[in-house]
This record gives C-alpha cells, structure tokens and sequence, in this order.
C-alpha cells in the first residue's frame, strides 16, 4: 500500500505541478480532440469531462498536448459530425470521447476505420463487448459499479424489494440489465423497473409505483437532471425510503441543485469522491481543479483527467525510447501498460475497460459532500468483485 501511495504521489506531482518548459522534439505540439457534450441533457457531465481533461493536457510534463475542445450535444449525429471535424488535417495520436454511451457507440466504428485510439469515461457496458482494439475506458463500467450498487443495497441496507427507476437512454438500459441481472443473483428481484425519458420533468407518478410496489429502497440509474427530480419528488413522498443513485447523484454540481436535509439517506455509486478528499494525490487534484476551474471537482473529471496522464505517460516514454509517436503505437502502450492515477491503478482487462474499483458514498443531511461508505475492486481475470 506504502509503495502505491509513492507511486500515485509521483503521479500527481507531475500532473498537478506547474509544467516545465522543453525544446526540440519533445516541444511539438500534439493534436488532441476532446469530443464531449456540453449542451444538452447530459451538459453537466460532459462539462466534467473537458474540465479534466484540459487540466492535464495543461499540466503534463514533457509532452505538449494541443486540446481541440468539440461540442458533440446530445445526439450520436452530432458526435459523428464532430468526430469528422477532428478527423481533417494530421491524424492525432488519440482523442478524447464523448461520456453519452449512444454517441461512442457511433464513434466507435469511425475510430476503428481510422486507427484512432478513443479515450473515454463512457460507463455503458456494450461498449467492452464489441471487441474495438481502438476503446479505452477509464471509469468503470456498468458490470463494475452496478454490481456494487446491487449489493450495497442488498447486503449493506439490507433491502429486498428495490424499485429500479432508470433513464431511457443507452447508459439507463444499460445499468438497468446489469441491476436487473445482479439483484436477481442476490435474491432481491426488482418490484418495479420505470424506463424515464431525459425529457420527462415529473417523476412523481414513478415514485408512486414505487410506493404502491411496497418498494422498501430507490434504486436510480439516471442523468443528473432527471436525478435531482427524482430524489426531490421521492422525499416528498417516500420520506423514509432509503435512495441508492447513480454516479449523477455524486457530482457536486448534482448535489448544489437539492437541500441538504433532502439529502440525508441518499447514496450513490460512483468510482471516487473528490470533494470529499482531506489529503494525499486526490486531494492535490481537488485543489489544483479548483483553482483553475474555481468549482468543484467529481468522480468524471478526475477519471478523464488520469486518462489524459496516461496518454501523457505513454507518448513520453514512446519519445523516450526514440519511437514514433503513432495511433497504433499509442494503442498498443494503453492495451498493455498500466498506470497509476488519482483515482486508481488502470490497466486494460483485454476489452478496454481500465478501471476497476467502485465506491458507494452517502450524504448525512448537514452537508453536500458525501463520506465513503463502501468501496468494491473488480478482480481482472475472475471477473468477481470482492
């Protein structure tokens, strides 16, 4: 544990410190496209995202990342349009995708025809299964942090009959099999499964299916918008019923827009809590976001933040060895090294998935920032979380 605590410190001392100046080769400027949404549903999220991602490029050592920030909004569409944007002129080493699951899924293919690695935060579990050498996720994916959020509200809550509310969208269908699937494995199928459109403003007649399924917790796979909703309508009328949300629910910026006393009972998955942070490399994060950003840090920007480090690691050590600097060489480093960050250690499982831990926080109903409730590591060749 010492020797990890050594290594992530290092890590962050060369993200986080100010960055030196070099000259020659090491001094070209790298193109980098950080294709994120920042309109939209999903707004709040893909904003994270391009915040963490331009403070490491930013603050990378020996290495000189040029970020090209494109808005992909809400739709694979504009994905696709923002990709073939980032597409003209030299090919990059790599970019940056989207956290919208439907829009990697278009970008994807494209990333493949043109031997472009595609560094996302996505956590839609498809995206593993498609078998694209060109994929790179650095959140955990919903086969990781589902089954944490299944059995934190089996075995740490002790509850039996959860009601499932979860966004339409690819992300929401996605968590939802994972719950589905995992609480049936517990012993605690669902009462109730509701399928919410990004769109829809009032979940209340949802929560009253819930109440009317006798369900003893809430369980959220939802947006940050639809989840703000669904936590304020659910205290109105489900006031001691226990909420297990989504990694939505984690984010400060989620967690601004309801009162604290709403709060109290409220846990979410997430793969870390940076505002939650009292020492060490995360919280050498959390200050060096603040400052720049002058918000507050989640789990998303911290997690892109270490995927941009890991591209910075890897094309220095390509330099380093006097090899060039390619996609396919970019790859080939991401698929088989692995690199320690504020978040965790990375290291692809063969499908691109890196991360592999996930956190339960909750809120105690005085304060906006959560505690670490529970913490769960996916082991990489079992495929079990322990």
């Amino acid at each position: 544990m010492g020797r990890r605590r050594s290594a992530v410190a290092a890590a962050v001392a060369l993200l986080v410190a100010a960055p030196l100046a070099v000259s020659g080769a090491a001094a070209q400027d790298l193109r980098l496209p950080v294709l994120v949404p920042l309109t939209g549903f999903v707004a709040l999220e893909g904003t994270s995202q391009r915040n963490g991602a331009l403070l490491a490029a930013g603050q990378i050592r020996d290495v000189t990342l040029k970020p090209e920030v494109l808005d992909t909004a809400a739709t694979p569409e504009a994905a696709v349009t923002a990709w073939e944007r980032a597409m003209g002129g030299t090919l990059p080493s790599a970019a940056v995708g989207p956290i919208l699951g439907t829009q990697m899924l278009a970008l994807l293919p494209l990333a493949q025809e043109r031997g472009v690695p595609l560094l996302t935060i996505s956590g839609t579990a498809r995206l593993g299964e498609l078998g694209n050498p060109w994929f790179f996720r650095f959140f955990p994916s919903d086969a990781t942090v589902k089954v944490a959020h299944a059995r934190y509200v089996v075995e740490k809550l002790g509850a039996k009959r959860p009601a499932v509310i979860y966004q339409s969208t690819a992300y929401g269908q996605s968590g939802r099999e994972q719950l589905a699937r995992t609480f049936t494995d517990l012993k605690a199928p669902p009462v109730l499964e509701e399928s919410i459109a990004p769109t829809v403003n009032d979940l209340s007649p949802a929560i009253l299916r819930a109440k009317n399924a006798n369900a003893d917790v809430i369980v959220l796979h939802l947006h940050a918008a639809s989840t703000v909703l669904a936590v304020r309508q659910a205290r109105q009328l489900l006031p001691d019923v226990p909420i297990v949300a989504g990694s939505a629910m984690h984010q400060p910026a989620t967690a601004a827009l309801l009162e604290p006393a709403e709060l109290k009972g409220v846990c979410a998955e997430t793969a870390a809590s940076p505002i939650s942070a009292t020492s060490g490399p995360m919280k050498a994060f959390l200050d060096a976001y603040r400052a720049a950003y002058k918000s507050e840090p989640d789990a998303f920007a911290a997690a892109q933040f270490d995927a941009v480090g890991m591209l910075g690691k890897v094309i220095a050590d390509l330099r380093k060895a006097g090899q060039p600097v390619t996609p396919k060489a970019v790859r080939d480093r991401l698929a088989s090294e692995s690199y320690v960050g504020v978040v965790t250690t990375y290291k692809s499982d063969g499908k691109g998935n890196m991360a592999h831990e996930a956190e339960i926080v909750c809120y105690d109903g005085t304060s906006r920032v959560p505690r670490l409730a529970q913490r769960y590591t996916m082991q990489l060749r079992q495929g079990q979380p322990r």
